[in-house]
């Protein structure tokens, strides 16, 4: 005669299941046990479409691993959205400036920092009735050309411009002089001008002489406006420095 033990359903325990199943059937199971003790069924519970606990345990597993997978999706997507202020820092020098137009030099340096500048002037040797002062400066890369074009409009002024390399940034050099307007060029890390490819290709198939490729690395160079502005350079030397940071 068969036993009817072996008739009844196997219902899946505790020791049948993994550590994390265990972990998250348990509350599970002890809630269906209490409920059934008492003749209660559970919220949503059908006894005719039952199913063991193992299968809700892993439903739910299923369902906290799918919400932390998107949170940490989204969690990680956010986090390079936050803006990275970059800066950099030059210096200004003003190597020959009329006194009447000191004040004006330094209102139109306060226009493009954004805050108050009162520079250290001296007298320049090199030209009388001339000043001249250095300021350095910290901002937002671009800066050393917003001051070129704050400054150039007095053109009686010989000034200097410098911006330090910065990420995505080559670091900048541009010089004024009365009657030559303004020269550009990209500095290297020790302060060497630099010469592009492609300008010494165009220099290269233009030249119609060796002279004239002589001639055309000098103007690629700034060599006129290095000889103009020398002489002032050496009369700054040990000059008092005003540092000036940009408000942004």
């Amino acid at each position: 005669m068969d036993d009817p033990r072996w008739d009844r359903p196997r219902v899946a325990t505790r020791s049948s299941l993994s550590c994390e199943d265990a972990r998250l059937a348990g509350p599970l199971a002890s809630q269906t046990s209490q409920r059934e003790q008492l003749g209660l069924a559970l919220p949503g519970h059908d006894p005719a479409n039952s199913q063991p606990v193992a299968l809700r345990a892993a439903e739910v597993r299923e369902q906290s691993t799918a919400r932390q997978v998107r949170w940490g999706r989204r969690s990680q997507s956010s986090r390079w959205r936050c803006a990275v202020q970059r800066s950099t820092q030059g210096v200004v020098f003003v190597h020959s400036c009329p006194k009447a137009l000191c004040q004006h030099v330094e209102w139109a340096l306060e226009r493009v920092v954004g805050a108050p500048v009162s520079l250290s002037w001296a007298d320049q040797p090199m030209a009388h009735g001339a000043y001249r002062a250095e300021v350095a400066w910290t901002g937002v890369p671009g800066t050393g050309a917003k001051l070129v074009a704050a400054l150039k409009q007095w053109p009686m002024l010989r000034f200097e411009v410098t911006e330090e390399a910065s990420h995505g940034n080559d670091g900048e050099r541009m010089s004024y002089v009365p009657g030559r307007g303004v020269h550009r060029s990209p500095v290297s890390a020790n302060g060497d001008l630099v010469i592009s490819e492609q300008q010494l290709r165009h220099l290269a198939a233009t030249a119609s002489s060796v002279e004239a490729f002589r001639h055309g690395v000098d103007t690629l160079l700034g060599a006129a406006w290095d000889e103009d502005l020398e002489a002032y350079r050496h009369a700054g030397d040990a000059a008092p420095v005003t540092w000036l940071h940009q408000v942004v």
